[in-house]
């Protein structure tokens, strides 16, 4: 019985090239793994959330409640970077908290070195403060020390962040924010602070006697308000 037959070799030519077109179209697979590939980590910011009607963020800028970015938070920065606004800077006080976590923000008025000292409380198990921006919004609140009467402020320019550290660590307002907003009066001797203040239409702070009772302050006093009485002294 005969064989099979074999092809033409026309067709072995034929099968041979539809194989090598069959290669060039499917080349083989390249194994390695890309490291430059990744996600962009999008920026984000902590802010204030104090005031109704602005808001400052941990980059130094203030903006309304409404223009801040709600998915990171930060502010536009088409606005100025540690804006002052509405602060004295020689006492390092401003007449908005926003501003003043924005004034307090800035490297020239706040040392970073010196802030992570800093305890956020007075008790020996206080811990410190881990970095400005915490340090910022804690300072700008408010304080007893700028309050009278326990209901009112002693000045509009009641958010400070100037600070003096005592030996305990612990952080206080400096004497001179302690006594923004108040007329210092000296009376004669024997005269009590409630009738010296009266006799002036104002009323007496007894809450600040004990930071005028220092001799620095008692000094600064007479040498500018009474200087030809104290001279004598």
């Amino acid at each position: 019985m005969a064989g099979p037959r074999p092809l033409p070799r026309r067709i072995l030519h034929l099968a041979a090239a539809i194989a090598v077109a069959a290669c060039a179209c499917f080349p083989a697979p390249v194994s390695g793994i890309r490291k430059d590939i990744g996600f962009i980590e999008p920026i984000m910011c902590r802010s204030t959330v104090q005031g109704r009607h602005l808001i400052s963020d941990d980059n130094g800028y203030v903006c309304s409640a409404l223009s801040i970015n709600p998915w990171s938070h930060c502010c536009p920065t088409a606005g100025d970077r540690f804006s002052c606004q509405g602060c004295k800077h020689d006492l390092q006080c401003c007449n908005s908290y926003e501003y003043c976590v924005s004034c307090c923000l800035n490297p020239s008025k706040t040392k970073k070195e010196d802030v992570l000292k800093l305890k956020v409380a007075k008790p020996v198990t206080a811990g410190t403060y881990t970095n400005i921006f915490d340090f910022c919004m804690g300072r700008c609140r408010h304080s007893s020390a700028s309050v009278v009467h326990e209901n009112a402020y002693a000045s509009d320019f009641h958010h400070c962040f100037s600070v003096q550290q005592n030996s305990s660590g612990s952080t206080e307002p400096s004497s001179v924010s302690k006594l923004l907003g108040i007329n210092v009066v000296v009376g004669r001797p024997g005269e009590s602070c409630s009738l010296v203040c009266k006799v002036r239409g104002q009323s007496c702070v007894p809450s600040r006697l004990s930071v005028l009772n220092k001799c620095e302050m008692i000094m600064i006093a007479c040498a500018q308000l009474f200087k030809p009485v104290c001279r004598n002294i």
